[in-house]
């Protein structure tokens, strides 16, 4: 008796622990990986993107069952609001804007983050309203569909009123500023030098940190309840009472709020945004996360999110030197190495551990 009562504190203890280990090796990892370049820790904070990305779509994919293949339109939908209220873009081509905001367009994270996850949201409905009735394959095309307009249409938004630029993309978007901090520019604590990438890094690990608590959280609530058995039997959820189309409705709409807010950061970390970022390879990269990790599960997705941009980002760096070490050049490219990477890890996960590499004890 007397164990039992101690095992709960024990173990409460030792989770503490290990999430405070976690933490700090998260924060000290740039500072290690930043030894060999900034170019790691760039890798590093796009691995922060992409974790947001897929948890966006896990909500969608792996708590509602709805296979969306037009995912990225959210994400550009969240990076073009920041271009266009970030850069100069807008103030060059309305007079009504030139005179409203002499300075500029110069808009503060506080005001574009929550404006970002609620454009997205609206996108995520105006997708899932029309598809309600759809299953499979069919929500699929409808969705990839959905995600092709999106693009196209900032493709040619440039005429006859030049909103997105069009194919040369929008440019000059000012970095994040969070109060005197300008993550564009490094930073010095007690004489220690904090490069921008770094500054950026840290960002995309909070927000990636409350999207992991917030998918947890939506996990074991009653709308997570009611999203699993959407996806199990939707006959039989209706049956109980669940008001499926209202519950399927908010799993778009989360799913796409996350992604609206992943790409302001896209767009506030790069400088600029243009079409050609949010092709469907782009869409069906972040579904693979989501299966590649575990459907569903939020330790999952993280790591195969991690695997499937991390690992192979790293091969640009290390495929070159390790080909030429080994047999004097270079046979395959590193781009056709990573899909070569890509495609492999995929077919060994559907034939040997079909729910991901990691999976919730519940699936099992």
């Amino acid at each position: 008796m007397g164990f039992a009562q101690l095992s709960i504190p024990l173990s409460r203890r030792n989770a503490q622990i290990a999430v405070i280990g976690i933490g700090l090796a998260l924060i000290a990892l740039p500072f290690v990986v930043g030894i060999a370049g900034n170019a790691w820790i760039r890798i590093l904070a796009f691995a922060m993107l992409y974790i947001m990305l897929a948890l966006g779509l896990n909500i969608v994919v792996g708590y509602a069952g709805l296979l969306d293949l037009g995912y990225i339109a959210f994400y550009a939908v969240g990076a073009y609001l920041y271009a266009l209220l970030s850069s100069p873009h807008l103030f060059e081509q309305f007079a009504w804007i030139r005179e409203a905001f002499p300075d500029g367009l110069h808009s503060s994270i506080w005001f574009v983050i929550p404006l970002s996850a609620c454009i997205a949201a609206l996108f995520g409905v105006l997708l899932g309203a029309p598809t309600l009735r759809l299953r499979g394959d069919y929500l699929a095309i409808v969705t990839l569909g959905f995600g092709e307009i999106i693009r196209i249409f900032l493709n040619n938004l440039n005429a006859p009123v030049n909103l997105t630029n069009g194919p040369q993309g929008i440019s000059n978007i000012d970095p994040i500023s969070i109060g005197p901090v300008n993550l564009g520019k490094s930073l010095d604590i007690f004489g220690i030098s904090i490069p921008s990438v770094q500054l950026y890094y840290y960002l995309f690990l909070i927000l990636a940190l409350l999207m992991i608590v917030v998918s947890i959280r939506l996990q074991d609530s009653r709308i997570g309840r009611a999203w699993i058995a959407i996806r199990e039997d939707e006959v039989a959820a209706k049956a109980m009472g669940i008001n499926t189309r209202n519950v399927k409705l908010l799993a778009f709409a989360m799913g796409a709020s996350f992604g609206g807010v992943s790409g302001a950061m896209f767009s506030a970390f790069q400088g600029f945004v243009s079409p050609e970022s949010f092709v469907l390879m782009e869409s069906i990269v972040v579904v693979a996360m989501v299966v590649l990790g575990g459907i569903g599960y939020v330790p999952g997705v993280i790591l195969g999110a991690v695997l499937l941009y991390a690992i192979p980002e790293a091969l640009r760096y290390v495929a070159k030197p390790i080909q030429e070490t080994l047999f004097g050049q270079e046979l395959i490219a590193p781009e056709a190495l990573r899909m070569l990477l890509f495609g492999l890890a995929m077919v060994m996960v559907m034939l040997f551990r079909p729910l991901g590499l990691l999976s919730a004890r519940r699936s099992q």
